[in-house]
């Protein structure tokens, strides 16, 4: 089953919002008020273990501030 991971670079996100909105588990979300340095406020990856790595939230990033990482865990050889 594979896992997914993000990180959202905060230099480049303006807090639009569209990974919140197009992400399919739900995983991203505005967590309290989290903000920039340049003062947007920026989402965070809330349900890491519901992230599939499905990089929807990266094909959405107008601003491309999302680096998608995807895990793919070996089946147990029995």
């Amino acid at each position: 089953m594979a896992k997914g991971e993000i990180t959202i670079n905060e230099m480049m996100c303006q807090g639009c919002g569209f990974c919140v909105q197009y992400c399919p588990s739900n995983c991203v979300a505005f967590v309290g008020e989290k903000m920039s340095a340049r003062g947007y406020l920026v989402p965070t990856l809330a349900k890491p273990e519901d992230c599939t790595g499905c990089a929807i939230c990266g094909w959405m990033c107008p601003h491309m501030a999302i680096e998608v990482y995807k895990f793919q865990q070996e089946p147990v050889k029995k």
